[in-house]
């Protein structure tokens, strides 16, 4: 088809969406010259019409909000989205549609909309900037348009844009910290610029995310960039405006205020500073990164900080190791235990007989549904050094991230449910900070990143007003409460004032922040005055020589003490671990534990790169514990791993190495029997064997059903990108299977090194592989079951695993006492049907066994028949076990059509006769799982 031809077959066309979208799609197809979707991909796993996915919420006139239809699918290429032509005035519905089904079309990196007469390609590479490209229709007879539209289909790294989101935030920070020292140096009260230029800031960010008219507020900057007086009347104008809602000119001017715009007037610009904002405009403000946003922003806006400008700051993914264990963990462990349930009311209802059970079950799963909801939406996050907001705005990201995904499953039409709308709104954060400039900024941080994840998620943002005041960010200090004499409240320390006794803080559910980082030695160098210092030594039971971080330590472990399941993270000086500072630490685990620690980590303060702690408190609780990334028994006051005897009963002879949590994939390293056949039958660069890397894989449905014979690619974490890539097929499947979905996750270590498991339990492999087996239990279960697992078998993270071979142990685990004193300790879910929690800290560490490990009675010792004893019923039990599972009859029936079919010889001549036996065992196990009878032979039927 010539362009020509296709101008003018769809200038004229006026067909429906539906009737247009696959005809125009073909004939692009044709006049780019290249392959429609049947004919690359007849099966339409990869290129596909309407690809179904399921949809976050209403997004447009015609979303139900349930589930959806991409109009066309390209896996790794595009989404593509249609809209009748002529009907509506912008693209903008369609745009919000593929927003909300780009992360079940694998998030492609373009997403493009378009209604004949137009198409819009917009970019959507995780950390990088948002660009838009516009094709009219009518000139499609250009062969830079053709092109441009070709490279979608052929080449859409090549639009990947050059600037990645932290670039924009820098640049334009140095824009507007120009503006800023042009107006400290003309004498403009610096609170009084600030406070301005966070006005001018916000408009640039509106504009950009279409919450002000398009274009307005760079025009008048364009239109008067010669003229101050006039760009000053204008702004005093707009900012009128936006606190009310009315119009501006011929615009119309939503509703903003949230005490932003209390005060509208604006500060006259020179025509330099003009130049600076028009440059500061030309950014995408839409795509600013509002993790780093508030600290390059207060360094520009903040004489005394003026000199950071430039320095490092500290990363979402530095912070997230204090949200993550602290926010998302519980509320993630909670969603999950909200899942099984709800699949638990599912089966009710499938198996129910009457029209008023399955209501009752129907009832029970939207409550289930609403109830988790109910916690994202009252979730109360505090930040006592909030500074400008970062913490708090990863915070409030993570929550609506988890708010989505509940939209998301809540979607599936057998839940029945209807549509859920976002709830979570940013006042539920609180924050305490001392700097006027800082808390100030974090609440215009907070609001643009919630402003920003609305947007770039296809949900619209609230009206009437779009911006509340967040009242719960206070300007005072967060240590101690000052009064004047005659007793009225005062925010900081002045001249005369009186102090009433430790700060108070606002009640919350989560404690985040990282305090300000001062030794006792220079407190009065950095400001603190003798009086300061006299009433925080009066006030606190805290050794003089405390840094001053400990003094937040102190405030939130009280609280802690108050309510037990208030959990906190915050970072500290690496003093935190010494004599002279790990007093709080000490006084909470007189009544709490620290559960997840960095006892030396690197980090950026204040643009400089620092050693610090990371500690995370809370109440008394049975989840596993975590230092430095791994799982350990206990974390004691300084920071290092073992039994603390004075809180716990837990003995040191059970804890790791003896036991671990499997391996955390984090992307698709698994696959079927019929896939591992090709790669172990492909020799190698490195001339190994594939077998060092592609290994069974069992998680803990491999236990409590049957065995599914699947594989995994495992490269070791201690092991470079360049000893991985040896094993080439091994590395191409996961470069192709991985990569992609790694490439959107927002940590940037788990995108750097994609090849790698998320969390691969580092010294685990080491452990097992040197047995001829191990013990495994699924971590979730009705039934307590424990089954032995062969090596070189990678186990998942739904398995607890024992690095004991010997039927004494296996005996000990299963019998009935441990399994009495596992149910005593263990966390029953929510729905008894779902079963209960094994957790090996309390469930397995504080168990007495007959012997310590390790030092069971050898031959002739006194014990020693016992010991045998234990283990020949073991044996015998086992056997039996396995003879009910897999009768020996049935199961040679199997084998033998596996035999019939293939004798792995392939596999025998490159991996070495184990890895014959291992992957025939593989494709028994597999279809053993689809025997008519032997897939009702499982551990929990038993």
């Amino acid at each position: 088809m010539t362009p020509a031809a296709f101008i003018a077959k769809w200038k004229r066309a006026e067909l429906s969406e539906r009737a247009a979208s696959q005809e125009h799609f073909l004939d692009l197809c044709k006049l780019l010259g290249v392959k429609t979707p049947a004919e690359l991909d007849p099966v339409g796993d990869t290129f596909t019409f309407e690809k179904g996915v399921a949809v976050a919420g209403p997004a447009s006139a015609g979303s139900g909000g349930q589930r959806g239809f991409a109009d066309v699918w390209y896996k790794g290429r595009f989404g593509w989205e249609y809209k009748r032509k002529g009907k509506y005035a912008t693209l903008t519905d369609a745009l919000r549609q593929l927003q909300q089904y780009r992360d079940a079309l694998a998030n492609p990196p373009l997403l493009v909309v378009c209604d004949i007469a137009h198409t819009e390609i917009h970019t959507n590479f995780t950390g990088y900037r948002s660009d838009v490209y516009t094709i009219e229709l009518e000139r499609l007879h250009e062969p830079e348009q053709l092109a441009l539209l070709r490279r979608v289909f052929t080449d859409p790294e090549s639009f990947k844009p050059e600037e990645t989101t932290e670039q924009v935030t820098e640049q334009a920070a140095k824009n507007i910290g120009a503006i800023a020292q042009g107006l400290r140096e003309r004498g403009h009260d610096p609170h009084d610029a600030a406070h301005f230029l966070m006005k001018v800031m916000f408009c640039l960010f509106a504009e950009d995310v279409e919450l002000l008219p398009k274009g307005v507020f760079q025009t008048i900057l364009e239109r008067a960039d010669k003229d101050p007086a006039r760009l000053r009347k204008q702004m005093d104008t707009l900012f009128a405006a936006m606190r009310t809602g009315g119009d501006f000119g011929v615009d119309e001017i939503a509703y903003f205020n949230g005490g932003l715009f209390d005060d509208a007037s604006a500060i006259e610009l020179t025509e330099t500073e003009i130049k600076y904002l028009i440059k500061a405009a030309e950014k995408d403000w839409g795509s600013v990164e509002p993790s780093v946003f508030g600290t390059l922003f207060e360094r520009s806006l903040d004489p005394d900080k003026r000199a950071q400008i430039g320095a490092h700051y500290t990363s979402r993914e530095d912070i997230m190791l204090v949200i993550e264990p602290v926010i998302v963990r519980p509320l993630r462990k909670a969603y999950e235990e909200m899942q099984e349930a709800v699949e638990a009311q599912l089966e009710r209802r499938r198996s129910a007989t009457t029209a008023a059970t399955k209501k009752k079950a129907d009832d029970a799963i939207a409550e289930l549904l609403r109830g988790y909801q109910d916690r994202l939406a009252s979730v109360r996050v505090l930040d006592p050094a909030c500074g400008s907001g970062n913490f708090l705005y990863v915070a409030i990201q993570q929550l609506l991230e988890l708010e989505k995904e509940l939209i998301l499953y809540a979607s599936r039409p057998e839940l029945g449910t209807g549509g859920l709308i976002p709830r979570v709104r940013p006042t539920q954060l609180s924050g305490i900070e001392i700097n006027p400039y800082a808390a100030e900024l974090a609440q215009v941080v907070i609001w643009i990143g919630y402003l920003q994840w609305m947007h770039a998620n296809g949900f619209n943002a609230p009206r009437n007003p779009i911006l509340e005041p967040i009242t719960t960010i206070e300007n005072r200090d967060a240590i101690l409460k000052w009064t004047t004499p005659e007793g009225e409240p005062r925010s900081v320390w002045e001249e005369g004032a009186t102090c009433a006794g430790q700060a108070d803080w606002p009640e919350a559910d989560f404690i985040v922040g990282n305090p300000p980082f001062l030794g006792s030695k220079v407190f009065r160098q950095n400001g603190l005055n003798d009086q300061y210092i006299s009433e925080m030594y009066q006030h606190f039971d805290l050794p003089n020589t405390s840094d001053l971080v400990c003094y937040w330590f102190e405030i939130a472990q009280q609280r802690i003490k108050q309510t037990p399941q208030l959990r906190a993270g915050l970072l500290a000086t690496q003093g935190i671990r010494g004599r002279d500072n790990r007093k709080p630490l000490e006084h909470h685990l007189a009544h709490g534990l620290i559960f997840d620690a960095w006892s030396d980590r690197e980090w950026i303060l204040d643009g400089a790169a620092v050693h610090v702690s990371i500690v995370c408190l809370t109440g008394p609780t049975n989840e596993i514990v975590f230092l430095d990334g791994s799982c350990v028994s206990a974390i004691q006051v300084d920071l290092s791993a073992g039994v603390a005897i004075s809180t716990t009963q837990s003995l040191p002879e059970n804890g790791p190495p003896l036991w671990s949590v499997g391996t955390q994939k984090g992307g698709s390293f698994d696959f079927e029997a019929e896939l591992c056949e090709r790669l172990l039958s492909q020799p190698t660069v490195n001339g190994h064997s594939p077998l060092d890397v592609v290994r069974p894989w069992k998680s803990g449905i491999d236990l409590t059903r049957r065995e599914r014979g699947k594989w995994n690619v495992y490269f070791d974490p201690d092991k470079d990108r360049e000893w991985a890539a040896g094993y080439d097929r091994a590395f191409e499947y996961a470069e192709k299977h991985v990569k992609p979905e790694r490439e959107s996750n927002r940590r940037e270590s788990y995108r750097i090194y994609w090849w790698i498991h998320q969390e691969p339990r580092r010294g685990l492999d080491a452990r097992l592989i040197q047995l001829p087996r191990f013990i495994a239990t699924p971590m979730v279960t009705k039934h307590r079951l424990f089954a032995f697992m062969t090596s070189p078998t990678i186990p998942d993270k739904q398995l607890t695993v024992f690095a004991r071979s010997d039927d004494y142990f296996f005996g000990v685990l299963h019998s009935s006492i441990h399994e009495l004193w596992a149910r005593r300790q263990g966390t029953q879910l929510r729905e008894a049907e779902s079963g209960f929690r094994y957790t090996p800290t309390t469930c397995f560490e504080t168990f007495p066994l007959p012997w310590p490990p390790g030092s069971e009675p050898k031959e002739g010792e006194d014990g020693f028949a016992l010991h045998e004893a234990i283990a020949d019923t073991a044996h015998k039990l086992n056997e039996q076990r396995e003879n009910w599972l897999n009768p020996p009859a049935w199961v040679a029936e199997v084998a033998a059509q596996v035999d019939a079919e293939d004798d792995f010889a392939d596999v025998a001549a490159v991996s070495g006769e184990e890895a014959r036996r291992l992957i025939r065992q593989s494709a028994i196990d597999a279809a053993s799982a689809k025997h008519a009878k032997l897939k009702k032979r499982t551990l929990t039927n038993l």
